[in-house]
């Protein structure tokens, strides 16, 4: 009797325990406990690289470019999405996985392509406070003196890091609040028409372009999807308690990972979109010579930053605030670098992250922030402070692209690791990719690799130098057969994760 009475309760029981199962599918709290990294990633997606690009996107060609960006979010988010599982799903971040996974003189190589690539950032980091300084000071702070004071943001950092994870994270979150308020309140200034926004972004069409909207297009690309990011995503995720011997728990965690990255990257389109619309509502098709005129009417200071012709207006992050300024007077300006401000406070300090990340899984090197973030930052400035004391803004601007460039040439050593250890099921057991995200990754890594290279192309036989072009073929060889090498282990790991399917 006892024992019937107690099938009875347990049937009666069954029923309520799977409606609350149902009931908590989702759960705020739980995505709370999960929101952090996914916000701190999305700053690689807002730093100023990536407001010049999106400038340049607007007034180059309009708002014709926007699905570019949109889609070229989506596939970073889906990238991301690798990276968080498989620091989930492991334990391990990406460079910890490289480092027991591939042969010594490959991670080294992998190792020091990934450094490149985050000095790289930081240097963009470093030109866009000094253009930021200089335009909140009405030029009184020289490039060169904005460049030097960019050493305070180690300090900075260093005071933010002793908070604690969960108050440093509130902190980005504060800086990507003041992006989306400066450049948002830009966009209410501008006012771009709604309908031809929605066009842009839905719509895939560029009507009339021709090889600077087509670079444009391929830079966009390259601006939102950077090497380094990968990495840092991937040691991110670690810092929740996660237990790893429990499927279900593992698959909860990369649930609400994936729905906090989408979240963060859809803020981060947002506050990029914000940019596009905004110049190429107020900037596309104008020429200089209208520039110049505007500027002479409002009394700006910046008129000579223009030549006095009819060719198509030409802009980056200096001249954007200047024009701003220009058509919409001083709070434009001003509003426009605190932006920039913003964005490149936050990226040197995830460039920190994502470096201390990447030494201590490639070499188990374990070194303070504060050395870790004076040794960034020196490499970073020296070339920067020459250019800028012995140079001018367009030769920040040259390095700029240059920086975009070399961010580009590295993407090949993230993407194609992540896609090669996630489709592994020894390292990810039951969440190795399916056949879907095999093939569809394969072709969206080799899709971006291509464009990315196109673009270097494009950008070195631009420059017209007999030296250049000798030295590019020498290292592109070099490169060349790298590549080759992780596509092949990457292949190895496709094809014998289908076999084992």
């Amino acid at each position: 009797r006892v024992g019937k009475n107690e099938e009875k309760q347990k049937r009666e029981i069954a029923p309520k325990l799977l409606k609350n199962q149902k009931k908590k599918i989702f759960s705020f709290r739980k995505l709370w406990a999960f929101t952090g990294p996914g916000f701190l990633m999305s700053i690689a997606f807002l730093d100023p690289g990536n407001i010049e690009s999106d400038l340049d996107s607007g007034a180059i060609a309009g708002f014709q470019l926007l699905w570019v960006l949109l889609w070229s979010t989506v596939i970073g988010l889906l990238l991301q999405r690798l990276a968080a599982r498989l620091g989930v799903v492991t334990g391990m971040d990406l460079a910890e996985v490289c480092k027991r996974e591939y042969p010594c003189v490959p991670r080294t190589i992998l190792w020091l392509m990934i450094e490149v690539a985050i000095i790289g950032s930081d240097m963009q980091e470093v030109i866009g406070t000094a253009i930021a300084f200089n335009l909140l000071s009405a030029g009184r702070i020289p490039l060169w003196g904005g460049v030097i004071i960019t050493i305070g943001d180690t300090l900075i950092f260093l005071c933010c890091d002793k908070w604690g994870l969960r108050k440093l994270e509130a902190f980005f979150g504060f800086l990507i609040t003041v992006m989306a308020v400066t450049f948002g309140y830009e966009y209410v200034t501008v006012a771009p028409n709604q309908a031809e926004v929605l066009k842009g972004m839905f719509v895939p069409y560029c009507r009339g372009c021709g090889s600077a909207e087509l670079e444009q297009a391929i830079g966009i690309v390259g601006a939102v999807i950077m090497p380094h990011n990968i990495y840092l995503h991937s040691a991110l995720v670690k810092s929740r308690q996660i237990d790893r011997a429990n499927n279900r728990e593992v698959k909860e965690a990369n649930k609400y990972f994936f729905i906090e990255a989408s979240i963060a990257l859809f803020v981060s389109f947002l506050i990029n979109l914000f940019v596009v619309a905004v110049f190429a509502e107020a900037f596309y098709g104008k020429t200089n010579m209208q520039v110049v005129s505007i500027c002479n009417e409002s009394g700006s200071s910046y008129a000579g930053l223009f030549p006095y012709n009819n060719e198509t207006l030409e802009v980056d992050i200096y001249k954007g605030g200047a024009v701003l300024g220009c058509y919409f007077g001083p709070a434009a300006l001003y509003i426009w670098a605190i932006g920039i401000l913003a964005a490149g406070q936050s990226s040197t300090m995830t460039g920190t992250y994502a470096g201390q990340f990447v030494m201590d899984g490639f070499l188990n090197l374990r070194c303070s922030r504060f050395a870790r973030v004076l040794l960034t930052r020196s490499i970073a400035i020296v070339p920067t402070l020459l250019v800028a004391f012995f140079q001018d803004l367009k030769d920040l601007t040259v390095m700029n692209d240059l920086l975009n460039a070399l961010q580009s040439i590295q993407l090949p050593f993230a993407l194609l690791p992540i896609l090669t250890f996630t489709s592994l099921t020894r390292v990810m057991h039951d969440f190795a990719n399916g056949l879907v995200w095999k093939i569809g990754g394969a072709l969206t890594i080799l899709g971006i690799c291509v464009i990315n290279i196109y673009f270097v192309v494009v950008y070195v036989t631009g420059l017209n130098s007999i030296v250049v072009y000798v030295i590019s073929a020498l290292l592109s060889i070099a490169y060349v057969i790298f590549v080759i090498y992780l596509a092949w282990k990457c292949w190895i790991a496709l094809r014998a994760s289908c076999l084992h399917v």
